[in-house]
């Protein structure tokens, strides 16, 4: 059975673990949309997100 994903409640990176292995902050299993960086550098909406690595992100968040 898959992992339930989760996303980020600081940097919106998505993750199936029990904390951000980006950030090490804390999960939130409520969350909508996802986002696929490839090229952070050249990604106009990595840069308007403050994203700054490549990687899986949500969208929206719920604190």
């Amino acid at each position: 059975m898959p992992k339930k994903m989760k996303a980020c409640k600081n940097c919106n990176a998505v993750t199936s673990e029990n904390e951000c292995t980006l950030c090490g902050s804390e999960v939130t299993g409520e969350w909508q949309g996802y986002l696929i960086v490839l090229e952070h550098e050249h990604s106009e909406l990595a840069r308007k997100m403050g994203i700054k690595t490549n990687g899986k992100f949500a969208l929206k968040v719920r604190e």
